[in-house]
């Protein structure tokens, strides 16, 4: 009722979901203790998510936060990547 998920439409991992809030929230720097509860409830649907798809080997879940990290919808969600090996640090 409270979160969307859905494949990303330029995926960049084998499994490539994005998990995003009904409620509008801009980004990560305006998470409060008034709207931080879907912000747990999306990490709930992350975990489900992995479970269900068997992400056993691993995950990576990212969120861009501000211009110059790659936010370019103004909108919070989380991009759930899977299905091959991660470097770090990421570009």
């Amino acid at each position: 009722d409270t979160v969307v998920a859905f494949n990303d439409l330029e995926p960049q991992a084998p499994t490539h979901i994005l998990v995003i809030p009904k409620q509008h929230i801009t980004s990560a720097a305006d998470i409060t203790e008034h709207n931080s509860g879907v912000i747990a409830h999306i990490f709930e649907v992350i975990a489900k998510l992995s479970k269900d798809l068997d992400m056993a080997d691993g995950f990576r879940v990212v969120n861009n936060c501000g211009d110059s990290a790659g936010q370019t919808v103004k909108h919070i969600h989380f991009h759930l990547l899977s299905g091959r090996s991660f470097t770090w640090p990421a570009g």
